[in-house]
């Protein structure tokens, strides 16, 4: 049995758990956060997922999945997979991303996991470029954070 690989980064953020929730599934503001790429989907569980960036005129996808849960404002979970790879577009080479959001005393409690590695192709290599010696999602959380507090100074 190989050993559970996941990458887990919570941050709390100076917002309404409704304001974190459009932040996730908004595709104007995942593009501030997410490398310009804007997330396009319907958010019903079992629709397709993309991951865009208008390049020159041209638009390009750069992630893709399927959205497996979607409870509004607390649960979002979806598949990712780099199309653009040379691995096999198989459901084990899909990794798996979770946010869960809690409100407390006025600020909301994002946490990001995302696993599934240990079964992918790549896996141990894919997991080393998410954990990033430790940092794993903090980079996005605190964009994500930073977008949201800004907009009420």
């Amino acid at each position: 049995m190989r050993h559970l690989l996941e990458v887990v980064n919570s941050k709390a953020i100076h917002a309404s758990v409704e304001e974190v929730w459009d932040a996730l599934t908004n595709p104007r503001k995942t593009r501030i956060y997410m490398f310009g790429c804007a997330a396009k989907s319907d958010w019903k569980p079992g629709s397709p997922l993309s991951w865009e960036a208008e390049i020159d005129g041209n638009t390009r996808i750069f992630v893709t999945g399927k959205v497996l849960a979607f409870q509004i404002p607390h649960l979002l979970q979806y598949t990712v997979f780099d199309p653009n790879s040379d691995m096999e577009d198989i459901p084990e080479n899909h990794l798996r991303v979770t946010y869960q959001l809690t409100e407390a005393e006025g600020l909301t409690m994002l946490t990001i996991r995302q696993d599934g590695f240990e079964n992918a192709a790549r896996g141990q290599e894919r997991y080393e470029e998410v954990y990033n010696k430790g940092i794993g999602w903090e980079p996005i959380l605190n964009q994500i954070a930073a977008m949201l507090e800004g907009e009420k100074s």
